[in-house]
C-alpha cells in the first residue's frame, strides 16, 4: 500500500487539475460577452408651436407692442407693422437665438423668414399675458446705419 499511495496521489491531483481546468475554461458554444455600448441620444426637438401665451408663442396674439429700440430698428430698416405681423405668423423659429428659460413673461422667440420685398430678418418677440412685445427687428442680410439708443 506504501507504494501504491503515491500513484493514489497523483491521480487524485490529475483529477482536482482537470476539474479546475474545466470550471476556468469556457464551451466553444458561448460567446464572450459584448461591451455594452451607450449610444448618446440628441436632445428631443422642441415642442411644436402652440397658440396660447402661456404654453408657447401666440402667433395670432390679442395685442403686438413695440419697444421703442424695436420701432428705432424698424425704421432704420425699412421693415413695417404688416411684414412684423407676417414673420410672426409664417416665420421659423430659432430656437438656438431663443431664450425660453424662466416664466412665460420672460421668454423670447426668434421667429426668422423673409419679408414682402424678400428682406431676410430675424424678430425678437417676447409674449406676456395674451400679448406679444416686439423686442427688436434684425435684418440678416444687410448691416443698415442705425443709431438707436
Amino acid at each position: 500500500m506504501k507504494k501504491a499511495l503515491p500513484v493514489i496521489l497523483l491521480v487524485v491531483l490529475a483529477v482536482i487539475a482537470l476539474a479546475i481546468k474545466q470550471c476556468n475554461s469556457k464551451p466553444d458554444n458561448i460567446e464572450p460577452a459584448k461591451p455594452k455600448v451607450t449610444v448618446k441620444k440628441e436632445p428631443a426637438a422642441p415642442k411644436p408651436d402652440v397658440s396660447t401665451g402661456s404654453r408657447g408663442l401666440d402667433r395670432n396674439p390679442a395685442k403686438i407692442n413695440y419697444s421703442k429700440h424695436a420701432r428705432c430698428r424698424m425704421g432704420c430698416r425699412h421693415i413695417d407693422e404688416s411684414e412684423v405681423k407676417q414673420i410672426l405668423k409664417e416665420g421659423k423659429i430659432n430656437y438656438a437665438k431663443s431664450e425660453l428659460d424662466g416664466t412665460e413673461c420672460r421668454k423670447k422667440y426668434a421667429v426668422e423668414g423673409y419679408t414682402q420685398d424678400n428682406q431676410k430678418v430675424r424678430i425678437i418677440f417676447a409674449p406676456c399675458s395674451g400679448e406679444v412685445t416686439v423686442v427688436t427687428v434684425i435684418d440678416i442680410g444687410k448691416e443698415w446705419p442705425c443709431d438707436c439708443e
